[in-house]
């Protein structure tokens, strides 16, 4: 959904333009998949960083339009609110000091962002859920100045009959209450890890990323308080699923999935056109061998692991996973360790004999994942080889961790990175401290004032230092 729209209006003969388009370039995609058309890159890493704007009052500050145009930068995006913004990074290919790379590039856009905050009085921050934020301003003002939202929006509440949206959270606490727009969507902020793959290897990857779903939510959670209430370690899975509902029509826009791919990543973009209405038929100029109207339809499907097609530099279609459980922060160092388990994962989990979707269920793989996004590194979950349910902190310090490292290596990581950057993940495991669990034990230490615990995040997070090394003073 990153691309803008011409209109904000569409009539029933738009509608079925793009869809006779979508139709054919689905076709060609089959084709494509057949005589197998993608490149042979493979193994290139790069991510999204949604990031708040906030005021010293630790307030969500609408601003994004100007902050924008005095950055001017092409790697920072407008997102939904004007609360936020989208920092791109550049892809690199997982050899050598990749992470470095990630982290050095990061680094640098970041400090550029924040210098041009400060001269607007604000700063940017990364964190699930921002605690300050209040949902009266979730409303349409704030919404950024680009058509695409608008229209998103309208359609949104057209397939819901104007109803609004519903959010219901059990977790610690409850939260029941509606929203009268899209904008519920903009409380959830990710770090968005991207991976290109090669054709032959996609099946598997893309398996894998949905078995280690679980386990990445609940070693990264960082977002358990959403307009006061106490919820879940992720409580961003929850509502992001909630907010973006169409009611009855089609699947779910974001969803676990239903099945593993069995034959090819194929089939998911076949689901996109027999299983989810076209939200905006905005014709595209491109050309048929751009496949614009099937990855523009992809974009209004927010699968938690989305398969997308690029083209590489040369012109060359490719395939690539994006894995979207993973939550903003809490530091720059905490998301590039993030990062750097997940790919080792699955590096190890893509080369073994037995394929994942063999040896864990995949009705088990999406209850490990909401079990995780509940309750954290405390969840119980299923893993091959463990005898009933093992604690995902557990799982993840003696199984996935190790091989992940060996992952690493097998990519040709240097192993004092991978030392590095896995000792981050390392650290977090042996003192169980995740973002969500600081943010509670330093509201149960000083009590829930909600812009007193954003401001010590702040803090912690400028300072640099990851997550299982914040104090709690």
């Amino acid at each position: 959904m990153g691309q803008e729209v011409d209109g904000e209006q569409y009539d029933a003969e738009a509608f079925a333009a793009f869809e006779q388009v979508l139709n054919d370039e689905t076709a060609a995609l089959e084709q494509w998949f057949a005589d197998q058309r993608f490149s042979h890159r493979a193994w290139m890493a790069g991510f999204e960083l949604e990031a708040w704007l906030t005021g010293p009052d630790a307030q969500p500050l609408a601003m994004n339009d100007a902050f924008l145009h005095m950055l001017g930068s092409s790697l920072v995006v407008p997102e939904l609110s004007r609360f936020n913004v989208e920092i791109n990074g550049s892809p690199t290919s997982l050899q050598g000091r990749a992470f470095h790379r990630l982290e050095d590039e990061l680094n640098h856009t970041w400090e550029q962002c924040q210098d041009v905050g400060h001269e607007l009085g604000a700063h940017l921050l990364m964190i699930g859920t921002l605690p300050t934020l209040a949902p009266e301003m979730l409303n349409l003002a704030n919404m950024s100045a680009l058509k695409r939202y608008k229209v998103l929006n309208n359609r949104l509440m057209s397939l819901r009959h104007g109803q609004p949206f519903e959010l219901r959270i059990d977790g610690r606490e409850q939260i029941r209450r509606t929203h009268p727009d899209l904008m519920l969507e903009a409380a959830a902020t990710s770090f968005q890890v991207h991976l290109q793959v090669r054709q032959v290897d996609a099946l598997r990857l893309y398996n894998a990323s949905l078995a280690v779903s679980g386990p990445m939510v609940a070693v990264s959670a960082n977002s358990p308080l959403l307009f006061g209430h106490d919820l879940w370690d992720e409580t961003r899975i929850p509502l992001f699923e909630q907010a973006v509902a169409a009611g009855s029509e089609g699947w779910e826009r974001v969803t676990f999935g239903h099945d593993y791919c069995r034959t090819s990543l194929f089939e998911l973009f076949q689901d996109n056109r027999d299983h989810y209405p076209v939200l905006i038929p905005a014709l595209r100029d491109e050309g048929p061998a751009s496949l614009a109207h099937v990855r523009f339809h992809n974009g209004t499907i927010w699968r938690w692991n989305r398969p997308l097609i690029g083209f590489d530099h040369d012109g060359l279609p490719h395939l690539r996973i994006e894995h979207r459980v993973v939550p903003a922060g809490p530091t720059i160092i905490d998301s590039i360790a993030n990062a750097a388990l997940f790919y080792g994962m699955l590096a190890t989990l893509s080369r073994r004999s037995t394929p994942i979707e063999e040896a864990l269920d995949f009705d088990v793989a999406r209850s490990n994942f909401y079990a995780c996004a509940r309750h954290g590194l405390d969840a119980r979950i299923f893993w091959p080889g463990a005898r009933g349910q093992v604690a995902a902190q557990t799982v993840l310090s003696d199984v996935l961790l190790p091989e992940a490292r060996q992952g690493l290596i097998w990519l040709g990581i240097p192993s004092r990175e991978v030392d590095h950057y896995l000792g981050v993940i390392e650290g977090r495991l042996c003192s169980g401290q995740t973002g969500a669990r600081w943010q509670r034990r330093w509201a149960e230490r000083h009590g829930r004032d909600l812009a007193e615990l954003t401001l010590a995040y702040l803090e912690r997070q400028q300072a640099g230092e990851p997550v299982h090394r914040w104090s709690l003073d």
